[in-house]
């Protein structure tokens, strides 16, 4: 997608990336395992701006992947990541980033909820407790997940090395859950060291 190229000008791929990014573009499920700063977050971040690329405007306020990390500083990291991409691309093009994310980790205002509610992001960044806590809460959360589970292609987990035994348990019954509840077939991506 020539959007893609801009957005990642400049970007030299490692094999890994380059196998993960054919896999994700055909809606395929992949495991990328390498050590720490070998780009594994663009494995799916570069697999989610493709597709939500793909879909124009037809993605508007449609979640199109959730991203679940084991910590919230994980979450603001990776939030800061995708700032860049967008603040370069603005400065670059002169136009506004085509893709929308945003985080909910629990610690958000009523306000910042409230502009979730009504103004879905692309891509969804948030923690596993929050993911169950949305599958479960009604009210607000109850929007949060009829979109997500009427659109969403992508569901990643980053760092899934992180839950182990009984948690590894709950993980694996949460992707069931969202699985069979979700319209779409969906993409599961996980990445540990």
């Amino acid at each position: 997608h020539g959007e893609l190229d801009y957005i990642f000008e400049g970007y030299n791929l490692y094999k890994h990336q380059e196998e993960s990014l054919i896999l994700g573009s055909k809606g395929r499920e992949f495991i990328v395992t390498s050590g720490t700063g070998s780009g594994k977050s663009l494995t799916y971040i570069a697999t989610i701006f493709n597709h939500v690329l793909s879909q124009g405007d037809f993605a508007t306020n449609k979640i199109q992947a959730v991203v679940v990390y084991p910590m919230n500083a994980l979450i603001n990291s990776q939030f800061k990541e995708i700032e860049k991409f967008k603040k370069i691309y603005e400065e670059k093009h002169n136009k506004t980033f085509p893709i929308t994310f945003d985080q909910y980790t629990g610690q958000e205002t009523e306000e910042e909820k409230e502009k979730l509610r009504v103004n879905p992001p692309h891509i969804l960044l948030t923690n596993y407790m929050m993911l169950e806590l949305v599958m479960t809460r009604s009210g607000r959360d109850a929007e949060i997940r009829q979109n997500f589970l009427e659109n969403i292609k992508y569901l990643v987990f980053d760092e899934l090395h992180t839950y182990r035994g009984r948690q590894g348990s709950d993980v694996s019954i949460l992707i069931r859950r969202i699985k069979s509840a979700a319209s779409n077939p969906i993409a599961c991506i996980g990445t540990s060291a």
